[in-house]
This record gives C-alpha cells, structure tokens and sequence, in this order.
C-alpha cells in the first residue's frame, strides 16, 4: 500500500472522506458510492471516527475491507478524546497489523456521552508522537483556515498547526469557500518555517437548507455565494450552481499551486464526480 507521503512527493493527489456506516442502509449506500467512484482512481481515501468502541470497530474493518477487496489506499482516522494512551496505542497496533500505513491524528470534539472516560492525550500532536513511536505510519493533520472553532485566536490556531506539522507529514484542510481562505493559511505556514503538503479540502453547496449547516459546522459561506445558490431558482439549478461553485475553486487553488484536492462526500459520489469531470480529471488523477 502506498504512503501518502510518497503520493503527495510525487504528484498532485485526489482523494475522498467517507464515513463508517451505522446500519444496513447507510452500507448499502456506501458500497454503491465505492463502486461509482474507484474508477476515478483515488490517490487515497480517508475513513472518518467518531469516537467509542462501535465508531472504532467500524472505522478499523471498512479500513481493513478496503485493503483486502479493493485497489484503494485507506487512510484510518483517530481521535484522542475519550481514549487513554493504551487504548491508543492498541488501536495504532491494530491498525499496523491490518496493513493500514495511512492515519489521520486528529484531537476529536469533546465527547457528548456524560459516561464517556476522559481521554489522556490532550492535543493531535501527542496522538502524532504515539503513532510515530508504535512506527510505520504516513500521519496527517487537520487544518482549518478560518482557524478551529475552539482556537482562542486566528494566531494560536495556526501556531498549534505549525507545531503539529512539524511531527507530521501533511494536512488536509477543513472545507473553505474563497481561494484567498485557503492561500493565507498556506502563507501562514510558510512565514513560520513549515512547508510540509496542506491538501485543500472540498464540500459542495448543492441545497439552500446546506447554507446554515456549513456555518455550524465551521465554514460559513460567503454572502456572494449564498445569493448566487439563492437565485439559482429550483433545487436541481441550486445544486447545478453548487457544484459550479465547487468546480472554480477546485481550479483556482490547483492554479495557485495546491499540491491535491481532498472531497468530503458524505458517503454519497454523485457531486464529486461531476466535479471530476468539469475538471477533466477522470484520466489525469492517479
């Protein structure tokens, strides 16, 4: 299996987030969304965790099921909240003999469970030190250009960032709207010495009511945007607007230099793939 590392020293990358499935439908559209998108021939694709010992059994074997019947390179993700340093560390070891090379390090969201045992590792950078001592591991890291949520400050989040990246390989990016968003994180990293691969992640706007949740969940969409989707008229033009939209940044951030695009699919293929075709990328991604 190949090491994302590698890939991003070799080329541009394309990849896709998927998350574990909680019951037979959510599997049975998943499997379907593998089927649609492995011919478009994926870099890599990363398997999301939420965290609890069901999230991480999930998370392990559709990570491990990639390995054994696909041609796809998985990316596991994990999260320190709620876990003590030996729960993960056996996760890492697990996943080391799964064959899995790829992790995301991740701090995780503060557990909701009232029950939920507290976790020893504070930051992703420690969970980067632990999975660099268990060895073997291409380690990536979350990045956020309009600064994590819980960052007291634009300036302490992208030092945190910095920091992780020093013990990393590469990040990916939370999903963003306006090139300018995506090249000031990028600066930032570079003015402190860091040039490790930030891939730029991707989430199409394709409905109105997506307008308040992008908020929610980190990224507000710019006003211009909005009104654009707005005027779109029916929900089949909004989403055809939505993924317009998507398609120019893609372009923009690859023209400014960005080593990939990283889409967030929400287990669903259809948007990233006319995404892939508005760019051409079908024969050229690898």
């Amino acid at each position: 299996m190949a090491k994302i590392a590698d890939l991003l020293r070799a080329g541009r990358t394309f990849s896709f987030e998927f998350f574990p499935p909680k019951d037979d439908a959510e599997h049975h559209r998943l499997v379907q969304t593998l089927a649609e998108l492995q011919p478009l021939n994926p870099s890599f694709v990363s398997v999301t965790y939420r965290g609890g010992r069901s999230s991480r059994q999930r998370t392990h074997d559709l990570v491990a099921g990639m390995l054994r019947t696909t041609t796809l390179t998985p990316m596991a993700h994990l999260i320190c909240v709620a876990h003590t340093r030996l729960e993960l560390a056996e996760i890492l070891v697990e996943f080391r003999k799964a064959g899995v090379e790829n992790l995301m390090a991740l701090g995780g969201d503060p557990p909701t469970d009232p029950d939920a045992a507290e976790g020893e590792l504070a930051h992703a950078d420690e969970l980067v030190e632990l999975a660099r001592a268990i060895g073997g591991f291409s380690i990536g890291v979350a990045a956020h250009p309009a600064g994590h949520p819980r960052s007291p400050s634009i300036d302490q989040d992208r030092a945190y960032l910095a920091a992780k990246l020093a013990r990393a390989d590469f990040a990916v990016t939370q999903f963003f709207f306006e090139r300018s968003d995506y090249l000031r994180l990028v600066d930032d990293m570079r003015s402190r010495g860091v040039d490790r691969p930030i891939v730029p992640g991707i989430m199409p706007v394709t409905s109105i009511s997506s307008i308040n949740r992008m908020a929610a969940m980190g990224a507000a969409v710019p006003e211009a945007m909005a009104e654009r989707l707005r005027s779109a008229g029916s929900a089949s033009a909004v989403r055809e607007a939505g993924v317009e939209a998507a398609t120019e940044l893609c372009q923009a951030v690859l023209d400014a230099g960005a080593p990939g695009l990283h889409f967030y699919t929400l287990n669903r293929s259809l948007a990233t793939r006319e995404i892939y075709a508005n760019l051409g990328l079908e024969v050229t991604a690898s």
